[in-house]
């Protein structure tokens, strides 16, 4: 079961890393018009659309990221104060209740949304150059597709606990275990080899 977790855990840090990048693509594209239009004096026709889309792709995939690693804003007063079974059974009631019918419902919305943009490949309204926007629109399903894997991940988490009575690993406690080991593991070489001289 760890390994179909974090299976769905590595997945999400994939597609949220991978579309992490668009935020060098956000901060040129930003830079460049800033300097075009106040420097030049010859603003550019798209920048606005690249902005937006950029932007709007980037917090669309890091959804999933971010509640792989627990990230999402809690208002955790009362909750932190609750035994982990307490939280695990608030947080299944929840995830069933509110998060899985939200998430079918985007994925529904979000499918016809999409299919409708891409056969009329839409384009962006605000601006003469013509911007493609039919590639945006066309992530709404695709992250409520990765919010809903995410999410089942999140109930299967909520079940572990409530029978263990311990909130299961995530990938990344896994990761900062594994450099917590690395980091001791050169320490320790690094006093060893000082020990033995610097001729050893």
């Amino acid at each position: 079961m760890t390994k179909f977790l974090f299976f769905i855990d590595e997945l999400s840090t994939w597609v949220g890393k991978a579309f992490a990048w668009l935020i060098l693509v956000l901060t040129l594209g930003v830079s460049y018009e800033v300097f075009v239009r106040y420097v030049l004096r010859a603003p550019t026709t798209w920048a606005f659309d690249i902005s937006y889309i950029t932007y709007g792709a980037m917090f669309l995939m890091a959804g999933a990221y971010t509640l792989s690693r627990n990230g999402h804003v809690r208002a955790d007063v009362v909750y932190r104060l609750w035994s982990p079974r307490t939280q695990a059974t608030m947080d299944l009631v929840l995830y069933i209740l509110f998060f899985l019918p939200a998430i079918a419902a985007l994925m529904y919305s979000g499918w016809n949304y999409a299919q409708m943009s891409i056969r009329f490949r839409e384009v962006s309204i605000f601006s003469p150059a013509g911007v493609p926007v039919f590639p945006l629109k066309a992530l709404i399903p695709l992250t409520g597709f990765l919010l809903f894997l995410q999410g089942i991940a999140e109930i299967i988490r909520c079940v572990l606990c409530i029978r263990t009575g311990q909130w299961p690993q995530r990938l990344h406690d896994v990761e900062e275990t594994e450099s917590v080991v690395i980091r001791e593991h050169q320490q320790h070489a690094a006093e060893l080899h000082n020990e033995k001289g610097p001729g050893a």
